[in-house]
């Protein structure tokens, strides 16, 4: 087993424990950024100036009207930034912009004595507008060309020849939503600059370093003259990976101007309509099957809405690209991403960062071409499962494809499916107007940045005199256990019990240039960091202890907070040992760091192994569907998943349970609609509060919920054995769709494949239903003889119509 891997003596780690904050959590005394306004002597409230036009070139800005509002101290503009008037990494998304790109889109922002006073000085600025065409759908992007970032190409086999192999060839399209992060704490930050013109800005941010340096070239500065801190987030799922670093840089800046305290927090609709969302995506495909069912070549486009800027589109449709194939081997594929350049807001990571996208056209296509290869989609999904040896379009190796069958089948066994289906069919013979269904799904997961550089952790690790220890990494917080995590790894590393740690906010002036707690990479990198850091303390500590107790240092252990000889009754309380090394001038302080080894990545040719292992998970949904409404339950699910050695089962089963609600709302609950027509509203987000954006709740959870942890899944190279647990649970959330699906279909004639939208709304799935029942099965022989509703037979396969927004168009050759 490796150093890394590698567990000492009754651990702290692998034991189940309640998140580190959850009293504070539940009695409301958890501090978020916003609640240390009130802690801030003469704070001042920043408000936008946002123009509800979806694009337009400004032609004046008048703020006077503005400073006339008793309570206004200053207007905002883009004259005032000394540095540079950008907010984004990719330099194509000014802080103050001089045109508008979308509608909401900030243009100023006003600072008050109070929050009112900034909002009615906000309304009083004047801007004129000259009005310029906008592309709101993703369709129009493509009709009109407008794109903008890289244009990745994946390749691998011979598609063409492929595709001469088949049995069976399908060609289709899907277009499928975005979805709203809809954290609780929406995005804030509260800057305040010292007695040494030094900026300290608090901020609800996952990338604190990227904040640090937007921040500094905003104001001119260099990085060592700001330091950013996250106290905790209440909720991030992404969208507080880059969004926040604007609002952070308007806070300093007022600050910086002002002399005072600034303080920046959007209201719900406010948050709604100026950051980003997960990308929707449009996908173009043909796929190709043997007579078994194997697939034999895929060829897809896949199309992402960036919105208005690039942010992490680039990164996130790459990554869409590396996870088409999910769980299957695909020899010959041919797959090409864009980015549409669309007037909305610039969207941005969102939990699965692209994965989500990609396994959902692949388990689309399978859900779809089952019935018409006449094979259950369990089957169809089992004949497909890599094998040893195998490597993804991509190039990169399998590692343990044996865990995909593993959970596969030890899903089957906990669900009782077999026999469930039996009941399911008795169910539906004898229900005309109600049927259920039961689907079964699974995900592998690549875990890593596919940008090699941030996968590189730090970590501080500070012993006092009295035996405590202060633990400070490059991770934030956001609900998700990390920093419980660390504490655990803190203590089993040192061999001390958990009291004797805490865990100080993350800080870039204790731990410099992190990444972002992004890529379900949080663990991974900081806990090595952690657990280096710790390593290092260690070995000092057993030295001291061996002269102590008369014996080598490669002979002492420290367990549960006492130093022992193997072998022997002597002993050293830990107290007593870090007392001792520090009379002995032994430095109690280390910086850890930790670097993913093995990595390589190519974003030219789409070629390398970019990630550091796989997740695996699968789960069984069962679901019962209304045949008059569409309305329907979850009545059960069942969910087997890959975590290596949990190093907090708690903790991980939480975020296997939270990530699979959170799919489950993208997939079938949250539809955000926005005005694409051509009046006045164009480009508004229609669906900006709760009343209207519809999320998960209790009553949408399963009826019957059992997750459990894959056992003996140690994870070779990765701290402790575990694996990362943060996104790859969201995409068991496939399961829901296809029992849907499924159910939509037993409305009508046995092997009719049938359309449904994403998400899969009782709207959506009632017309699902209705296409089932129309019966299919003349249009069933019909698309297995080359040609489908809305197009022709060309050349064995078939050209398209349009598609409704969310749906899936197949034909088949």
């Amino acid at each position: 087993m490796s150093h890394l891997s590698e567990r000492p003596a009754k651990p702290v780690v692998g034991v189940s424990m309640p998140h580190e904050s959850a009293t504070l959590h539940v009695t409301g005394t958890a501090l978020y950024t916003d609640d240390l306004v009130h802690r801030t002597k003469d704070v001042l409230h920043a408000y936008p100036v946002q123009v509800m036009k979806a694009h337009g070139r400004i032609t004046a800005l008048r703020t006077d009207a503005a400073l006339a509002v008793p309570g206004v101290v200053r207007v905002l503009t883009g004259a005032d930034v000394p540095g540079v008037n950008d907010a984004g990494m990719k330099h194509d998304e000014p802080l103050f912009p001089d045109e508008v790109m979308f509608y909401g889109h900030a243009v100023a922002w006003v600072l008050g004595e109070t929050l009112e006073a900034a909002r009615l000085g906000a309304a009083a600025v004047e801007v004129e507008l000259d009005e310029l065409p906008s592309v709101v759908t993703l369709r129009d992007a493509v009709a009109a060309g407008s794109f903008h970032g890289a244009r990745p190409l994946m390749l691998t086999g011979d598609v063409d020849a492929g595709f001469a192999d088949s049995a069976h060839v399908f060609t289709g399209e899907f277009q499928f939503s975005d979805q709203e992060h809809f954290y609780l704490e929406t995005h804030a930050a509260l800057a305040h600059i010292d007695e040494a013109e030094q900026v300290f800005v608090q901020s609800s941010t996952q990338h604190p370093s990227e904040t640090q340096e937007i921040v500094a070239h905003v104001l001119g500065l260099h990085s060592h003259e700001v330091t950013v801190q996250c106290l905790r987030m209440g909720g991030g799922f992404g969208g507080k990976e880059m969004q926040p670093h604007g609002f952070a840089a308007v806070a300093a800046l007022g600050a910086k101007l002002t002399g005072r305290p600034v303080r920046l927090r959007l209201n719900r609709t406010q948050d709604l309509t100026m950051s980003g969302k997960r990308h929707g995506f449009h996908a173009q495909w043909k796929i190709g099957f043997d007579a078994d069912g194997r697939i034999r070549a895929l060829d897809a486009t896949l199309t992402a809405d960036g919105g208005w800027s690039l942010d992490l589109s680039e990164p996130v449709v790459a990554r869409a690209l590396c996870h088409i194939d999910n769980t299957y081997w695909i020899p010959n594929a041919r797959i090409a991403g864009r980015i549409a350049k669309t007037n909305k807001v610039s969207n941005t990571a969102f939990r699965g960062f692209g994965g989500p996208q990609g396994m959902l056209v692949i388990e689309d296509i399978m859900g779809r071409c089952a019935p018409l290869l006449g094979l259950d989609p369990m089957e169809l999904r089992e004949r497909n499962f890599y094998q040893r040896g195998q490597t993804t379009p991509y190039g990169q190796q399998v590692a343990q494809p044996e865990r995909i069958s593993a959970v596969w089948q030890k899903t089957l066994d906990n669900g009782g499916i077999a026999g469930r289906k039996r009941e399911i069919a008795a169910f539906n013979a004898a229900h005309p107007h109600t049927k259920r269904a039961l689907a079964v799904t699974g995900i592998k997961f690549g875990i890593s940045f596919n940008l090699t550089a941030f996968n590189q952790g730090g970590a501080l690790v500070l012993i006092y005199k009295d035996g405590s220890v202060l633990i400070n990494h490059g991770g934030t917080e956001m609900g998700q256990g990390l920093h419980t995590k660390m504490l655990q790894v803190a203590a089993t590393t040192l061999g001390i019990p958990l009291h004797k740690v805490r865990l100080a906010p993350t800080r870039t002036d204790k731990v410099p240039n992190t990444s972002a707690t992004a890529a379900s990479s949080g663990t991974d990198l900081n806990g090595a960091a952690v657990k280096n850091a710790c390593e290092q303390l260690r070995e000092r500590l057993l030295s001291v202890a061996a002269s102590q107790l008369g014996a080598n240092a490669s002979d002492v252990r420290i367990v549960e907070g006492v130093a022992r000889i193997l072998g022997s009754d002597k002993e050293l309380a830990w107290d007593d040992l870090v007392r001792t090394a520090y009379f002995q001038r032994v430095q109690l302080s280390a910086a850890g760091f930790y670097r993913t080894e093995g990595l390589h990545w190519d974003a030219k040719t789409f070629r390398g192994s970019p990630f550091k292992y796989f997740s695996y998970g699968a789960a069984a949904a069962e679901v019962e569907v209304d045949g008059f409404t569409g309305a329907y339950r979850v009545r059960r699910v069942d969910i087997v998943h890959d975590v290596g050695d949990s190093l907090s089962p708690m903790i991980d089963i939480g975020q296997v349970e939270g990530g699979f609600v959170q799919g489950a709302g993208w997939l079938t609950l949250e539809d955000m609609r926005w005005d694409a027509t051509d009046g006045p509203h164009r480009g508004r987000l229609l669906t900006q509060a709760a009343s209207t954006y519809k999320l998960p709740s209790f009553s949408e959870m399963p009826e019957e919920f059992n997750v459990t942890l894959l056992e003996n899944a140690t994870e070779e190279g990765s701290v402790y054995g575990s694996k990362a647990v943060g996104e790859p649970p969201l995409m068991l959330a496939f399961s829901v769709r296809e029992a849907l699906r499924q159910a939509a279909a037993a409305f009508g004639p046995s092997g009719v494949s049938v359309e449904l939208a994403s998400p899969a709304t009782p709207e959506a799935v009632y017309w699902a239903i209705e296409e089932a029942r129309r019966g299919a099965a003349s249009e069933s022989g019909r698309v297995r003889a080359g040609v489908a509703a809305g197009g022709h037979a060309e050349n064995g396969h078939a050209s398209h119509g349009e598609a409704r927004p969310g749906t899936t168009v197949l034909s088949g050759a």
